[in-house]
């Protein structure tokens, strides 16, 4: 399943480094199928990292309220499990708030503001971790996580305007390319 568009020139200074399709969840006649780009930057540890993901879910009953509230809520888990997965611990839902993003035929995202630890070389290194879900035809994630270290304010910034620009791949494609190496 293709991944969502990521807009190539806010990349700048990221490096893709994995593109994956993977069945997050299945129980009986209903799955959900996930395309996702990830991406991270070279620096030291921890790296911050960027991803975005689009959802399939099958059978298809299209966005509504009720689906809505479910899959931001599945997505929060999800998100927790792989800040695991990347030893990011202690972690604190700090916000949920709207975010606007750049497609017009958009819904306001979901944004969840996370704050955490990692040890990093026996240092406990605070990170901050975003997660946004919204609705564009079909749904779509992204977010990332990085240090809170001195000027982190500007990564901030970067990793906000790279989830407002994620599109789904058919609306986007021809305006923005789709940030992959092609």
């Amino acid at each position: 399943m293709e991944p969502p568009v990521v807009p190539r020139d806010r990349l700048d200074g990221w490096t893709l480094v994995a593109e994956t399709t993977e069945q997050p969840f299945a129980a009986g006649p209903v799955s959900v199928t996930a395309g996702t780009t990830r991406y991270e930057r070279e620096t030291p540890p921890p790296r911050p990292f960027f991803f975005a993901s689009r959802l399939r879910i099958s059978p298809d009953a299209g966005p509504n309220p009720a689906l809505t509230r479910l899959v931001e809520s599945r997505a929060r888990e999800g998100f927790r499990d792989r800040l695991a997965d990347r030893d990011i611990g202690g972690l604190e839902r700090r916000d949920d708030r709207s975010l606007d993003v750049d497609d017009p035929g958009a819904s306001r995202a979901t944004l969840s503001v996370f704050h955490g630890r990692c040890t990093v070389e026996g240092e406990r290194v605070p990170v901050e971790a975003l997660l946004a879900v919204w609705e564009s035809g079909e749904y779509l994630l992204a977010g990332g996580a990085y240090p809170t270290a001195e000027g982190f304010e500007a990564t901030r910034r970067g990793m906000l305007a790279l989830v407002r620009g994620v599109r789904p791949p058919d609306a986007a494609a021809d305006a923005v390319g789709s940030g992959r190496p092609g």
